[in-house]
């Protein structure tokens, strides 16, 4: 289980020319299974990720295939977690 924080850079500027990739980006996230949940960081800092990806490289490779961080829109900083107690609506993350 990973949290990804996705930070805006100075080159935040440039997100609106590639937001519609980057969208498609998450949605091939969602669809794979790897991404469960996204999200913005308030106020404008960038966005948020909860992923369950295969293995940490395999994560690392979709990251960088993501145009925010290919053009240098975002930095990652990735956190890895292994759930041991969860809400029972969340028992999914602790298998």
């Amino acid at each position: 289980m990973f949290v990804i924080f996705l930070r805006f850079t100075e080159h935040k500027a440039k997100a609106p020319a590639f937001m519609a990739a980057h969208n498609a980006w998450l949605a091939e996230g969602f669809a794979a299974g790897d991404f469960l949940l996204s999200g913005g960081l308030a106020p404008g800092l960038g966005g948020a990720l909860l992923a369950q990806a295969t293995s940490r490289p395999a994560l690392e490779a979709r990251l960088a295939a993501d145009p925010f961080v290919a053009e240098g829109i975002v930095t990652v900083d990735i956190h890895e977690i292994a759930p041991g107690r969860t809400d029972p609506r969340l028992a999914f993350l602790a298998a």
